[in-house]
């Protein structure tokens, strides 16, 4: 029996105020803005929402503090947030807006030094570390920051460990390689993290369907992120903001 208290996780991308999504990391589509999309998972009770801003970190860019304000105040749902945040004063700030989850990912590339002290200050759990995992042409897991331009000279397996013993709350790990490609998640890079990780493991990149929600919650997910099956429709990629009913997700993770 698998639990129905699975999460389901709306993941908005955005650059600056704008909502959009990539395929592999590239293109930014245009969708609209991120408020309406908001509103829609209010309506349909999301279980929680991700807000990142993609650019923010390759910019140089801090948090767009106004816009995020203005979405805090309008969710209904624990709400986190990702992009551009380099410093402590960054994340009291994003707390104080309304915040209950921080992601961290491109800062951590020198030091680990920023998870462990925002743990301590706020507690692991409000504490999220985002890892960008791309497959090389030899088919070993990579972690790449800045948007997946840069990678890092460490080992999935080791940069997961420290991250645990860094006082992280929780893995967000995201598949370059299935990144609005609706392939499916990467069930051998969820397998592999799950097995080292003693953190929930939220996963993202590659979901095509509910199925893929469940499949990816046998190879140990803890949680299930999706963007692009949650802001199109068919195989055309028609705009449209959309989520399962509580029915829809009770049934599928119960089997």
């Amino acid at each position: 029996m698998m639990t129905e208290n699975i999460r389901v996780i709306p993941v908005l991308t955005i650059i600056g105020d704008k909502l959009v999504k990539t395929v592999k990391f590239k293109k930014p589509n245009y969708i609209g803005d991120p408020i309406n999309a908001v509103k829609i998972f209010n309506d349909n009770e999301v279980d929680e929402l991700l807000l990142l801003d993609i650019r923010a970190t390759v910019n140089n860019n801090e948090p767009n503090y106004s816009k995020i304000e203005e979405i805090c105040s309008e969710a209904f749902m624990p709400f986190g947030y990702g992009g551009g945040i380099t410093n402590m004063d960054q994340i009291k700030k994003l707390f104080k807006l309304g915040i209950e989850k921080v992601i961290l990912n491109s800062s951590l590339k020198n030091s680990l030094g920023l998870v462990t002290e925002a743990s301590i200050i706020f507690g692991s759990q409000s504490i999220v570390v985002s890892i960008d995992v791309k497959k090389s042409l030899f088919g070993k897991y990579q972690v790449y920051v800045n948007s997946g331009q840069k990678r890092l000279n460490v080992e999935l397996e080791d940069y997961v460990k420290m991250i645990m013993d860094a006082g992280a709350g929780e893995l967000f790990i995201n598949s370059i390689d299935r990144d609005g490609t609706f392939k499916d998640f990467d069930l051998g890079l969820i397998s592999l993290v799950s097995k080292i990780s003693n953190l929930p493991v939220v996963v993202c990149g590659g979901a095509n369907s509910l199925l893929s929600f469940k499949s990816a919650v046998e190879s140990g997910a803890s949680a299930i992120a999706a963007g692009s099956l949650f802001v199109y429709r068919g195989e055309n990629k028609g705009i449209l903001i959309n989520y399962p009913s509580q029915k829809e997700l009770k049934t599928i993770f119960t089997d």
